[in-house]
């Protein structure tokens, strides 16, 4: 595979991801495969990404959200609707080892790049679609988002089950996020299979069904057996008192779990004598009144200040911590002594501040070594790369005409 020498760190150094996904779920796992040494080249529309205009931004096309997802990456634009955009890539097609879409099915046919001409062009590649729902089911075909996947898999219902309230969505892109790293996942499990064997194959990762496997592992209960042993659901995730403990002064964090934990506990407040009583006396006494055993927790806590438990609580190994906003999370000691934010100056951006790679590698170490780059930023230079002269070039780059999309809020 052509790539650049300043590309060669990171273990995935020689892997080449041709990227036609957007939004974020595609995007977040060839981030993650970017950030560990790949060749990602993302594929743009004249419009690009969706994700450019979801600010804040300094500059338009450039949202915070897709700095986040793209570094590492090399955008290029194509016009897949046409003949010469279908042709370039093919072309990318022929020098990649993966081709990463979040299109339908169908659109992806329509454009001409079905996994069966895709594999003509190349025998070797891996062909990963994720997207909403497998083909073989009735909802082949549906469109999908983060939302409405939360919604089809039980997450807003286990909020109201939970707490009595009205349902709710997780406030993080949760499904795209958790998808994502089964998808990027089975992108390395592809192209280990193909260096191994010689051959590629189509790989299908459906959020729907993905997100299932996800929500069920911990809440089919009682339905894991047949006939059922009882209700669905893990009792200690749906107590309603499973929150943050109130101190006298704000909040805590907290999780009493093991025997040696509540031994301890129960010695620090005094009470050495529970850790007979029949509620808290083993780890299934405790799951089957779990309601109770977090109540009483609560009653304990509210009592002292939030200083006064981490300090008691860490002397005697319970695992605890104070109540974070997002702000207090950017300023913690930890995240800060591992430079988990990286503070640089992006070229057009100026100033920004984003999550470091994740994970230490000791002999192909992680780095942000490119910029999320601007709409067909790298498209002339990929294009050369495959050979195309500089008459050809000009006029690709003259026949698309990004327009930003307007700001979504």
């Amino acid at each position: 595979m052509t790539e650049h020498k300043k590309d060669k760190v990171g273990p995935l150094s020689g892997i080449r991801i041709l990227d036609l996904s957007s939004v974020v779920m595609g995007p977040f796992a060839t981030q993650i495969l970017a950030d560990l040494g790949a060749d990602v080249i993302k594929v743009e529309s004249p419009s690009g990404d969706t994700m450019r205009a979801v600010g804040p931004m300094r500059n338009a096309a450039m949202g915070a959200l897709f700095l986040h997802l793209n570094r590492n990456k090399r955008s290029v634009v194509l016009d897949l609707k046409t003949p010469a955009g279908q042709e370039a890539c093919l072309q990318l097609i022929r020098e990649s080892d993966v081709l990463l879409y979040n299109l339908r099915p169908a659109a992806m046919a329509r454009l001409g790049l079905d996994y069966e001409r895709v594999a003509a062009a190349n025998p070797a590649i891996v062909y990963v679609g994720a997207y909403g729902f497998g083909e073989d089911g009735p909802y082949a075909g549906r469109p999908a988002y983060d939302d409405l996947i939360q919604g089809m898999t039980g997450l807003g219902h286990l909020y109201q089950q939970q707490s009595g309230d009205v349902p709710r969505y997780t406030p993080l892109t949760l499904c795209d996020r958790t998808v994502g790293l089964h998808v990027a996942v089975a992108v390395l499990a592809g192209v280990i299979e193909a260096r191994q064997s010689g051959q590629g194959q189509a790989i299908e990762i459906p959020m729907f069904e993905a997100m299932a496997h996800f929500v069920l592992g911990d809440h089919l209960g009682g339905h894991s057996f047949e006939p059922a042993l009882g209700p669905t659901g893990y009792a200690r995730l749906l107590a309603k008192e499973r929150k943050p403990y109130q101190t006298s002064d704000g909040f805590l964090v907290l999780l009493i779990y093991n025997d040696k934990h509540w031994t301890n506990f129960f010695s620090l407040i005094g009470q050495p004598e529970l850790q007979h009583d029949p509620r808290f006396s083993s780890h299934s006494a405790r799951a089957i009144h779990i309601g109770e055993v977090y109540g009483f927790v609560a009653s304990q806590i509210k009592q002292r200040d939030t200083a006064y438990w981490l300090h008691a609580l860490r002397q005697v190994d319970i695992p605890a911590a104070p109540l974070y906003s997002i702000e207090q999370l950017i300023d913690d000691e930890h995240l800060q002594a591992v430079q988990h934010l990286q503070h640089m100056e992006h070229p057009t951006e100026g100033p920004i501040c984003t999550p470091s790679p994740l994970g230490k590698y000791s002999r192909t170490p992680l780095s942000i070594r490119r910029h999320a780059p601007s709409l067909g930023e790298h498209t002339a230079q990929v294009l050369a790369e495959l050979g195309y002269s500089e008459q050809n070039i000009q006029a690709m780059l003259a026949s698309v005409h990004p327009s930003p999309r307007e700001q979504i809020v």
